[in-house]
């Protein structure tokens, strides 16, 4: 992504309980309501008005909680490889993952039984999720560098933390019976590009009903990319994010 910085000014910030931001956090101090609000805290520290809002996977989920709630505050969003926004298309992912890929579900099941799993062994852990992306990533060399970029801030400490957030935000959105934010979409009069890709292990239903939701989205989906579209295709991501600020 940072070679988007020739055009636009960047701003990174590591979520609550996680990577530099993970000091004297517990996992019970997270909820979808804290993300946003730090989110609005990163904003208003640094004296934005507006600003347009880019996830990824997981991030476009907090991006549209936050655009919801503080819609004046988004001028543009960027959905990139979009997760679920309800919980039917969370269920449709998981019914689709067993469906295709159930080899690489019999061995994330095994191997989370483990011991060395269970207690956060970053080699544990990194062998989990090389099965985990092996389905969502069309060349095996991205594979390796998704697979060594985690691996590198890995710590036992950092895994267990993380892992217990996860499980509470999941409590609070995907796992929850009545999580949807479709219906509430309609309501954001913000540009909207969705991005996604045609090896991607997130059912296209997830991306669509979302670009079908918020009035105007321009949904495109790459050809020959996964679920990491600003690593596997980055020439056509900056294509695509030009061509959308282009349009004013």
């Amino acid at each position: 992504m940072d070679r988007l910085s020739d055009a636009f000014r960047l701003i990174y910030y590591d979520q609550r309980g996680r990577g530099a931001s993970a000091g004297r956090v517990e996992p019970e101090d997270v909820t979808i309501e804290s993300e946003v609000a730090d989110l609005e805290g990163v904003r208003a520290h640094l004296r934005l008005e507006s600003t347009t809002l880019l996830g990824h996977s997981w991030g476009t989920v907090l991006a549209l909680e936050y655009a919801i709630r503080h819609r004046d505050r988004v001028s543009r969003l960027i959905l990139m490889n979009p997760g679920p926004a309800s919980h039917d298309d969370y269920m449709l992912l998981r019914q689709e993952r067993r469906r295709r890929w159930a080899d690489d579900v019999e061995q994330l099941r095994a191997l989370a039984s483990t011991a060395g799993y269970r207690e956060g062994d970053p080699e544990t852990v990194a062998a989990y999720y090389r099965i985990h992306f092996r389905a969502a990533l069309k060349r095996p060399e991205h594979l390796d560098q998704v697979i060594r970029g985690l691996r590198a801030s890995f710590t036992r400490g950092g895994i267990l933390k993380a892992r217990g957030i996860e499980g509470r935000l999941m409590d609070d959105t995907w796992l929850s019976n009545d999580y949807d934010l479709l219906p509430r979409l309609g309501t954001l009069d913000i540009p909207t590009l969705v991005i996604g890709g045609d090896h991607e292990f997130i059912p296209e239903e997830c991306a669509a009903h979302i670009a079908r939701a918020i009035p105007g989205a321009r949904h495109v989906s790459l050809k020959d990319c996964g679920h990491f579209s600003y690593l596997e295709r980055p020439d056509l991501v900056r294509q695509e994010i030009d061509g959308f600020f282009a349009l004013g």
